[in-house]
């Protein structure tokens, strides 16, 4: 198993949130957030913050980091480290299936990341044999795009996504987030698109945005 972070905003949370962080980071980078997204009206959430393991890097010279996967060349999408991603995805997989275990269910649990982890909540939400509440793809990309018609999994294919980005980032272009995005449409898929005037980061009006949207999937409709 991961490592990770948990906070949970209220005792025996119903919900979950699994946040994926990026490149060089680790499982402690996104955790200041959760004040700030003002949840008062939802469900008690369990935030949980895995960390990735270090690996050497290509594009950074094959300097040890904490990495999801490899990347090789600058543009993200010149021979992707498909066995990485994979590999990563298996154990945050394994993440989403321990908190089933623990009693939340599988409707209930969002997978956010940013980033890398923007690109690995992507790969493994659509690919997920069981419904999830929600996916949160902020700064990041669709990695492995040209194999996801293949294998996609039904029980995802209605699920929203909320995909933000910055207008200036220079790490991920702006233009590859939005050709990730045209993928996912033509595909089918929900996706509730957000710019902002920043760079490779989050800003205050994204915290807001992202707020409403687990509002919006988190809070069940009384019967």
């Amino acid at each position: 198993m991961l490592p990770c972070i948990e906070i949970e905003t209220a005792p025996n949370p119903s919900a979950a949130v699994i946040w994926i962080h990026g490149l060089g980071a680790d499982g402690n980078d996104f955790v200041p957030i959760i004040p700030e997204l003002q949840l008062t009206g939802c469900p008690g959430i369990r935030f949980v913050f895995p960390s990735a393991p270090s690996m050497p890097v290509t594009v950074n010279g094959g300097y040890v980091m904490p990495a999801w996967y490899d990347i090789i060349g600058r543009n993200l999408m010149d021979r992707e480290d498909a066995d990485g991603i994979l590999r990563s995805a298996a154990a945050i997989t394994e993440l989403i299936k321990h908190q089933y275990s623990r009693g939340i269910a599988y409707d209930n649990i969002v997978l956010a990341g940013f980033s890398q982890g923007c690109a690995m909540a992507l790969h493994i939400g659509l690919r997920f044999p069981h419904k999830l509440a929600g996916i949160i793809a902020l700064s990041g990309y669709l990695p492995l795009a040209m194999t996801l018609h293949l294998e996609k999994h039904s029980a995802n294919s209605k699920t929203p996504i909320f995909m933000a980005h910055g207008e200036f980032d220079q790490v991920v272009i702006p233009e590859r987030a939005q050709a990730s995005c045209a993928v996912l449409e033509k595909l089918g898929y929900e996706v509730d698109w957000n710019e902002y005037p920043m760079e490779h980061s989050v800003n205050r009006e994204e915290l807001i945005d992202i707020s409403r949207f687990l509002q919006r999937v988190l809070i069940k409709p009384s019967s």
